[in-house]
């Protein structure tokens, strides 16, 4: 048989700081100035005036004030306090040695968690592990790209690229039966600068691909040759130099102007760019596009406008 040491002992025993009577019943148990609170009041050794007090009956314990069942005087002497520990204390866990298990739900706090970066929040990354995902600006929204990605703060979608331009001065002499790009627009909200003013047409920024709302209405007049039922007048939204979407329309024989819109919601990424074009058919002579508001009596106007409406 071998001898393997002493069976551990359990608990937390401690002396509690030295107690100076005086007259009172109650006084604070402390060890190294710190409270301390008993198991119970059969957890303790209290010995005054040279004799061991009995539990209960001499003297109560309610959190870390010990209380006697009548009030000493400074000619008591009270000899010490021995802190028996708790039912199972195991004192001090090694390292790296409580599991998962160990831990009771719902007892691990705010306050137990290690400090962390302003703003962060904590995810998990592509492995399962915790993560604290960075923190994002003002107006950003968390995002998420499914499995297989860390979520992240990303501008919100919707309505956050807005153009709406006007026509700028008349277009004249826009040839019969010939598909026209409609310039010189001036931009009155443009929040992502969206706007080629060089080359007239709108370009989708980068990290705005999505859902655009895109509409258009051009106001045209005959300069030469007659109007009549037969005139046609076509309003194209053209997407990277190819036809999006055209509307058809017709005029009425002795008016003298036009007005033709178009909407759609198209699918743009960035990068793409669109423009705006249009074809007259009318048998002879050339078409002016009006400049906004050029007929204020009748409230007309050439406009271009479009917002995204999701990301």
């Amino acid at each position: 048989m071998a001898y393997i040491g002493k069976t551990p002992q359990v608990g937390a025993y401690q002396k509690c700081d030295a107690l100076t009577a005086s007259a009172t019943a109650d006084y604070t148990l402390q060890v190294g100035s710190s409270n301390v609170s008993p198991e119970s009041v059969n957890h303790m050794i209290v010995s005054l005036n040279g004799v061991i007090q009995q539990p209960t009956t001499a003297y109560t314990v309610a959190g870390a004030v010990l209380s006697f069942n009548s009030a000493l005087t400074s000619n008591d002497t009270i000899d010490f306090v021995i802190l028996l520990g708790n039912v199972l204390d195991i004192g001090t866990p090694s390292d790296d040695t409580v599991a998962t298990a160990k831990i009771q739900n719902d007892a691990v706090t705010l306050a137990k968690m290690a400090a962390g970066t302003d703003g962060n929040i904590i995810s998990y990354d592509t492995s399962g592990n915790p993560v604290a995902v960075a923190t994002g600006n003002d107006g950003q929204v968390l995002t998420s790209s499914g499995a297989g990605a860390v979520c992240a703060f990303e501008d919100a979608g919707g309505a956050d690229t807005i153009w709406d331009l006007k026509k700028n001065g008349d277009q004249a002499s826009i040839s019969d039966n010939t598909a026209t790009k409609i310039t010189t627009w001036t931009a009155t909200i443009d929040t992502d600068s969206a706007w080629d003013n060089t080359n007239n047409k709108i370009v989708i920024p980068s990290g705005k691909d999505g859902k655009y709302l895109v509409s258009a209405t051009i106001t045209q007049t005959q300069t030469s040759g007659n109007n009549s039922q037969n005139d046609t007048y076509d309003l194209s939204i053209y997407k990277n130099g190819s036809y999006l979407l055209t509307n058809h329309d017709k005029s009425r024989a002795g008016l003298d102007f036009s007005t033709n819109h178009i909407s759609i919601i198209a699918d743009l990424s960035a990068t793409d760019y669109l423009e705006i074009y249009v074809k007259v058919t009318a048998g002879a002579g050339t078409t002016t596009v009006l400049e906004h508001s050029s007929f204020q009596t009748s409230n007309v106007c050439s406009n271009w406008s479009g917002v995204r409406l999701a990301s």
